[in-house]
């Protein structure tokens, strides 16, 4: 449902300097979503009438990546003005001018506040008709924050920036998460009384709840349930300690929906990922993008898989695999590499050091060991022998080899692409495959072998070989069983 007295505005006009880096903090991923779409996702979850995203910094490439994450968010651009006071009022003015409801005001570089905790902090701020609700936090080290200021009776009283704060005031522990809900017709008029006298030389947010309390109107402090949801992601350390965290949240998640996770702490997960019920995933694994496990898969140990599809009953073991499709009671691994267009049908298998490309593997086809499998079309019940290599490429174009159903294809065969080898074809060890290849026929490179006796002896004398060979030699000589 859409709550019409609404709007939402997320901040994302920072450069983010501390994480010393050319990508803007908000596009950090963070469990496979942009620190941005976390933020976005929660403001729609809470069905906002309206979604304003404030950008300047990086501006194409930020604003380009909302509306890819959300297609009705509003763009609104700060000016040359700092302070998200001003980023604010870029925001109110990118609102209908009709809207007059509520204004909650959210931060891009804050992905783990959850909708529970927003809806209450509105649901608050409209129970008690406050001008402006602040949500607070209560920190071990404040350092870097502003602090939320109570008067005698304990009510809010202001808001002080760190640059700004008396010794007194610094010794405070609770502190501004940079979360707020505003009504929008008083946030409009303090805001323009607003100045940029501070420390910093910018038009503070916090400033309006000095002037709003001052002008008699009502204003709270509503302290988080835990400090963590309002952590914000400044730096390259305060990434990882989200991840970490958001991180475990995923994997417990999944534990109580009815996955078998045995060692949590080293499994990661996206949050796009998806898994069924009866899913095993073993330790060591990573889960990225939009890869999906059926009921019953057993993923890893020690496996990436990105964007893969891994159908029910398959087992994949020391894995990395990219944009790929495993089939019901498949088997991967160990030591595969899967790479992107691979599908393997059902109960399908690639082997020990088997790597696929662009590749096609019918069901109960097998690719068992040490094979480099690409641009290729393999039929049913087919089994491709050890060693095997298709050359795909010949220096300018890509080409493809076509592999019949219940084919058997010897060691350390060579197929050059483009070829077909027929239904029910065998090949034998260590051929060369250059031209097609009829159904039912078995294709060999004949090459008699040719033994030339004591060449070692003759081209290298005084060698190891060459005296090994004389000591079985002589050995020969003197059996005369063997003579």
């Amino acid at each position: 449902m859409t709550d019409s007295r609404l709007a939402i505005i997320v901040l994302a006009a920072g450069q983010g300097t501390r994480m010393k880096s050319q990508t803007p903090k908000v596009l950090h991923p963070l469990a496979g979503v942009p620190l941005i779409g976390h933020v976005l996702a929660t403001a729609r979850a809470l069905g906002p009438a309206h979604v304003v995203a404030v950008v300047r910094h990086e501006r194409d490439r930020v604003a380009e990546a909302i509306s890819a994450l959300d297609a009705h968010a509003i763009i609104a651009d700060q000016d040359e003005i700092p302070g998200t006071g001003r980023a604010v009022e870029a925001a109110l003015a990118a609102l209908p001018a009709d809207f007059d409801g509520d204004v909650l005001v959210v931060s891009g570089d804050v992905p783990l506040l959850d909708a529970v905790t927003l809806a209450d902090l509105v649901d608050r701020h409209r129970r008690h008709e406050a001008a402006a609700t602040v949500l607070s936090a209560v920190l071990d080290d404040a350092t870097g924050y502003g602090r939320i200021v109570r008067n005698d009776s304990g009510a809010l009283d202001r808001i002080v920036e760190q640059k700004d704060a008396s010794e007194l005031e610094r010794a405070l522990t609770e502190i501004n998460s940079g979360t707020y809900v505003f009504r929008s017709a008083p946030l409009r008029d303090k805001l323009a009384l607003v100045s940029t006298d501070n420390a910093a030389q910018e038009k503070y947010l916090t400033d309006v709840i000095g002037l709003l309390r001052g002008d008699g109107h009502s204003v709270e402090a509503l302290p988080a349930g835990q400090s963590w949801l309002v952590a914000g992601v400044n730096d390259r350390v305060q990434l990882s300690d989200a991840a970490l965290r958001l991180n475990a949240m995923i994997v417990r998640g999944w534990q109580l929906a009815g996955v078998t996770i045995s060692d949590p702490a080293s499994v990661w997960i996206d949050r796009t990922v998806s898994l069924d019920e009866d899913a095993e995933v073993l330790p060591g694994t990573q889960l990225k993008g939009a890869t999906s496990i059926a009921r019953g898969a057993v993923v890893g140990p020690e496996t990436t898989l990105v964007d893969c599809e891994v159908g029910e009953g398959a087992r994949v073991s020391r894995t990395d695999g990219t944009l790929a499709v495993i089939g019901a009671g498949a088997s991967v691994g160990p030591f595969a590499y899967l790479r992107p267009g691979t599908v393997i049908g059902e109960k399908g298998k690639v082997g020990t050091f088997v790597e696929t490309k662009n590749t096609t593997l019918g069901a109960g086809a097998k690719v068992p060991h040490l094979s480099y499998i690409g641009d290729t079309t393999v039929g049913e019940g087919t089994n491709i022998g050890a060693g095997t290599i298709t050359a795909n490429y010949d220096g300018v174009n890509k080409h493809r080899t076509d592999v019949g159903a219940h084919a058997r294809t010897g060691s350390h065969n060579v197929f050059v692409a483009p070829v077909r080898i027929g239904d029910g074809a065998y090949t034998g060890a260590g051929t060369v495959v250059r031209k097609d290849v009829p159904a039912g026929a078995l294709a060999v490179n004949v090459a008699p072998q040719r033994n030339v006796e004591r060449w070692v002896a003759a081209n290298r004398p005084g060698t190891a070989a060459a005296e090994a060979a004389a000591a079985a030699s002589a050995d020969t000589e003197s059996d005369p069983e063997t003579a």
